[in-house]
């Protein structure tokens, strides 16, 4: 008599972060080839004209991101990060203990995620950009509940990242590549946590003038990220080169031609601690899930063709609409002004940049105490989004 054995069915075991980043491992070595090749990397330049070197704004165009080296040097990187560790130890030890906070800030200045997890993939949050959910690796039962994943807010937050916002070398790069008149976005930090750090799944930032009959490949600016760690393979930000100049990626195809998360032909965004990467706001970019032992820390700001924002109306990430006057924009970059004084106050063997579209309104926007609770405080209520 025949025997019939039952089978049975296993459900997969869960993707640890040992796993995970072997996973990563060979995906790894081949992107930080393909990124090195690209030579996209150096100094601030400017050609005898003042403007930004013509090969430099070349290479970003090509490629869609560009990597400054050494723009902040060792007495500034340290203010950065024993200011971001500040912030970080005044953190409560859970999201639902940040209800109830007594310093007059409205937008609350930490934001959490469960370590390793992926907090928007695969969900409509900020806007649906995120279509695909990354891998998950599990932490084991010795690890934190929480970790912060961002802090939203920071030039009121640390006095170091304020003036870090007047540096005259990145704002001479923002004019060269969005002109005299660029505009404000905002400000945050990355933290990516050693062994903690969520993904960010594959998006493209703008939202607002994808449609736009005059769309073009710098249509929704870009991103500063001066990276206060080295940034790897392991805990950096993934992109596409030249996916900004080819409109609305599908990310659900690329994922699925790709056999999973890890998107053939990415590459990492490397460099070192004190190194600035601009970054254009449409290059098809993400980061897994931090299941390496270095940390990083990416210090943000975003900036926007002037075009693109006055007399626009959008959508911001938490819903709300709104559009933008010649006012709004005004009373956001009295804070640029602000912070390149506070720069000239702390660094005054620099020539301090000046903003020609507020030049001679200087005196009225001078860094001091009365200012940080009668301007900056809140600042990022002003913010704005395309």
């Amino acid at each position: 008599m025949a025997m019939t054995e039952a089978t049975s069915i296993q459900t997969p075991a869960p993707l640890t972060a040992q796993d995970h980043a072997r996973a990563m491992a060979d995906y790894s070595r081949a992107g930080e080839a393909r990124a090195w090749a690209l030579g996209n990397r150096g100094p601030i330049r400017f050609a005898s004209d003042g403007k930004l070197d013509p090969a430099i704004l070349d290479s970003y165009w090509t490629h869609g991101f560009y990597v400054f080296e050494g723009v902040v040097g060792p007495e500034e990187l340290g203010e950065l990060r024993a200011d971001v560790d500040r912030v970080l130890a005044r953190a409560p030890a859970s999201p639902d203990a940040d209800v109830d906070r007594k310093d007059g800030i409205i937008k609350p200045p930490y934001r959490w995620a469960k370590p390793l997890s992926d907090p928007v993939g695969g969900t409509d949050a900020n806007n649906g950009r995120h279509p695909v959910e990354m891998l998950e690796p599990t932490l084991g039962e010795s690890g934190p509940a929480w970790t912060v994943e961002l802090l939203d807010g920071n030039l009121h937050l640390m006095d170091a990242a304020l003036r870090l916002y007047g540096h005259p070398g990145l704002l001479g790069v923002a004019a060269g590549i969005l002109g005299d008149d660029f505009v404000p976005y905002n400000e945050v930090t990355f933290v990516k946590e050693a062994g903690l750090g969520p993904s960010v799944a594959w998006h493209q930032d703008g939202t607002t003038h994808w449609t736009a009959p005059d769309w073009d490949m710098g249509a929704h600016g870009f991103n500063f990220m001066t990276q206060l760690y080295p940034s790897t393979a392991g805990n950096g930000v993934w992109v596409l080169p030249g996916s900004h100049k080819l409109g609305k990626a599908d990310i659900k195809k690329l994922v699925s031609g790709s056999g999973s998360d890890r998107i053939e032909g990415a590459v990492p965004m490397l460099c070192a601690a004190g190194d600035t990467i601009v970054t254009n706001r449409q290059l098809l970019h993400g980061s897994f899930a931090n299941s390496s032992p270095d940390r990083r820390i990416t210090l943000n700001e975003g900036f926007f063709p002037r075009k693109r924002v006055l007399g626009v109306t959008a959508r911001r990430l938490h819903g709300v609409v709104e559009t933008y006057d010649l006012t709004r924009i005004n009373e956001r970059l009295r804070i640029l002004l602000m912070a390149i004084d506070a720069r000239r106050q702390r660094f005054p063997q620099e020539k301090a940049y000046v903003y020609k579209p507020l030049a001679g309104r200087e005196d009225e926007n001078r860094w001091n105490e009365t200012a940080r609770e009668t301007v900056l405080k809140n600042y990022n209520q002003r913010d704005m989004f395309i």
